[in-house]
């Protein structure tokens, strides 16, 4: 984080030195860390960390991998986790909902919308004690600000943290960072707790991990019953 900050006025040794450190860190060669400056997104990572193999690393899971589409492309072109579930996953719902909750049977179930023309997401958001949301933004839409004012707002409230361990999308230690960062006083910090999986963005893939994800959060939910 110093190296980064010091930008063009980074020593060329101390880059050199951050650079292999990364390498040990992530598995990327230090050439490649070198030339993107230390700075890698996760597109680029994915793409890059198994490339030698011709091989694509997954993003929503890095423990799923496929075929590189294009060795010289500077960012993955596609998912491998997505590629290997979404199918099975499509055909359970579909199934689920004609079969059993005898519903859609003139619909088109649609796995995802962001391949629809129509389709823009809305991030407009106002944050307590904030001005009014403006009319377009870019970006995510930082909920931090709400959760905190929620917490001092009622002191008994408690959240559960949830991620996977091998999570491109949304990395786990993130969550953990930004958690720690809340604006709100110390002894409201005991109100939150940490739980991790070995999974990716889907904690129900494996069974096993569903599983301690179920007992967890009853666990959450029962503990929480008493008021305390």
């Amino acid at each position: 984080m110093s190296a980064l900050l010091q930008g063009s006025e980074l020593p060329e040794a101390k880059k050199q030195a951050a650079a292999e450190k990364l390498h040990g860190y992530t598995g990327l060669p230090v050439a490649y860390l070198l030339r993107a400056n230390l700075r890698v997104s996760g597109a680029a990572f994915s793409k890059q960390l198994q490339l030698q193999d011709e091989t694509t690393t997954g993003r929503l899971d890095a423990r799923y991998k496929g075929p590189d589409l294009d060795p010289l492309s500077a960012d993955a072109e596609y998912d491998p986790q997505s590629n290997a579930i979404s199918s099975a996953y499509t055909a359970a719902l579909n199934q689920y909902m004609r079969t059993e909750l005898k519903y859609g049977s003139d619909l088109t179930y649609k796995p995802g919308a962001y391949n629809d023309p129509d389709f823009t997401w809305d991030l407009r958001h106002q944050a307590p004690g904030g001005g009014p949301p403006a009319t377009q933004q870019e970006g995510g839409t930082n909920v931090m600000p709400d959760l905190a004012y929620t917490m001092k707002s009622n002191p008994k409230m408690k959240v559960m943290l949830a991620g996977g361990y091998y999570d491109l999308a949304t990395p786990f230690y993130e969550g953990m960072y930004e958690m720690h960062h809340l604006p709100i006083p110390q002894k409201l910090q005991a109100n939150i707790s940490y739980h991790y999986y070995q999974s990716g963005h889907m904690v129900y893939v494996n069974e096993n991990v569903l599983k301690q994800f179920h007992a967890d959060v009853a666990a959450f939910i029962q503990g929480t019953e008493n008021g305390k």
